[in-house]
């Protein structure tokens, strides 16, 4: 008995186990003296640039004559880029790039840049967003933090998937849709489980920050399901009309991307002086207020100048609004690739929500239900995130809702094609066999200059 003793305590090698855990207790009280500051820094950024985007808008409100200085503006951050900003004009895609390459890190320099860019768009009526600007921040405050501490290029990595996450989950207060969307946001089809508890740590740290700052997000209610009676259940035929909405709403994120490609890469043939593109498209955004007689589709769309313009919980019922998405496509599209500063998401939102608002009128279904659908899967189809949007769903409008959140998202994934908002996400997994090599871009992909996808021996195409 005694030797049977000895013999366990010998192979279990019980120094060697306990030398591991102080290995791994180490490396995590390091990475948390890391990740927690930095974090702390992302979400403090991110509650100052709420802050300044809550006063930027309310003097637009107040002071409406604003909008005619919106091509100064543009041109003003336009020639700021020109001779500050070349290295960080990639914005989230150069982000993207450094996680998959890295080079040198990502320049501090994009932080005030971006910050003030997008202010600046806000102030004078531009439609654009704020994800865009809250991820470059977080990406560029979380190379610097790589530089400082000497972390390697494995770690820079990682602490730049980490910033992605502590912006996101900090701008929207969706921490757990944050840290996912930084892993899923790299490549299409596949999840970055490496970083999984750096960026979940980071998420909820930058959320936690921007809140203690007294930074309030806006807040949605779905009534249908509201109850408990019928929470649990599923109806088949609302199942499938939200399917059908899905395929909507998969084409519409593809409209949107597709939309915003050409148009910038046109303007960028036709103006190659880059200072001067968003002075033409600050006229263009002029002309469109006054041919369409409203102000509804400038800025963020989360609030309105006056009772009963248009907002982005205004779709949550009951009015049906059928083509209120189409003209925010307009004003986005042509504001972000004229070259004004922001992001997509937020104008993604409105997109979604005023589509599943005109959708449910022409299905037939809940409208807040499927404003809340729409929310979520526009931008599942346009960033290829579909994991992070429907946690994002469950976070914002509650798991009630969660199978007809998760059928919307994920069919809009799949039928927005090789395309997105986001050029350098590499495909890992194909949504379609079409001969793509795994490891392409989504600009190889949407420009048709992807080297064909070689055979694959059996045991790795089974995912061994």
């Amino acid at each position: 008995m005694r030797a049977s003793f000895r013999n366990l305590f010998r192979d279990l090698d019980l120094a060697g186990f306990l030398r591991t855990r102080r290995s791994h207790a180490i490396s995590v009280a390091r990475w948390s003296a890391i990740l927690v500051p930095m974090a702390v820094a992302v979400g403090t950024l991110c509650a100052a640039f709420l802050w300044s985007l809550d006063e930027a808008t309310q003097a637009r409100f107040d002071h409406p004559w604003l909008l005619f200085l919106l091509p100064l503006g543009g041109f003003a951050v336009g020639l700021l880029y020109f001779l500050f900003g070349k290295s960080v004009e990639g914005g989230n895609n150069l982000i993207v790039e450094e996680i998959h390459e890295p080079d040198g890190g990502v320049p501090l320099r994009m932080t005030p840049l971006i910050f003030l860019g997008t202010i600046v768009t806000h102030l004078f009526g531009g439609s654009a967003g704020r994800e865009g600007t809250a991820v470059q921040m977080g990406g560029s405050l979380a190379s610097a933090f790589g530089r400082m501490f000497g972390v390697d290029a494995a770690g820079v990595r990682v602490l730049l998937m980490a910033g992605i996450a502590a912006g996101f989950g900090a701008v929207f207060g969706t921490p757990i849709a944050g840290a996912v969307f930084a892993l899923e946001v790299l490549a299409v089809g596949r999840v970055e489980y490496a970083a999984l508890v750096p960026c979940l740590l980071a998420a909820v740290v930058g959320d936690w920050t921007c809140q203690a700052w007294g930074i309030h997000h806006a807040l949605y209610h779905v009534g249908f399901l509201a109850g408990t009676a019928k929470a649990l259940t599923v109806e088949p035929v609302l199942l499938a009309k939200v399917a059908l909405a899905g395929v909507a709403f998969g084409l519409v994120g593809l409209l949107f991307a597709e939309a915003n490609h050409v148009l910038g890469g046109w303007l960028k043939r036709l103006v190659p002086y880059g200072p001067l593109r968003p002075v033409i498209g600050g006229l263009a955004v002029i002309g469109l207020v006054y041919a369409l007689g409203t102000r509804d589709y400038l800025g963020l769309g989360v609030s309105a100048a006056e009772p009963g313009g248009l907002t982005i919980t205004g779709f949550f019922g009951p009015d049906i609004h059928p083509w209120s998405w189409a003209l925010k496509i307009l004003f986005t599209v042509v504001t972000l690739s004229a070259g004004f500063k922001g992001g997509e998401v937020t104008p993604l939102f409105f997109i979604g929500a005023a589509l599943g608002n005109a959708l449910a009128g022409v299905l037939g279904a809940p409208v807040d239900l499927f404003a809340a659908l729409g929310f979520v899967a526009v931008f599942a189809g346009a960033a290829n995130t579909p994991l992070a949007c429907t946690l994002m769903g469950i976070e914002l409008f509650g798991a009630t809702h969660g199978v007809y959140l998760a059928v919307a998202c994920f069919i809009a994934y799949l039928c927005s094609g090789h395309n997105g908002i986001y050029l350098s996400q590499r495909i890992a997994v194909p949504k379609a066999s079409m001969g793509l090599a795994a490891g392409a871009t989504l600009r190889e992909a949407r420009t048709g200059r992807v080297p064909a996808a070689q055979p694959q021996p059996a045991f790795q195409r089974s995912g061994h």
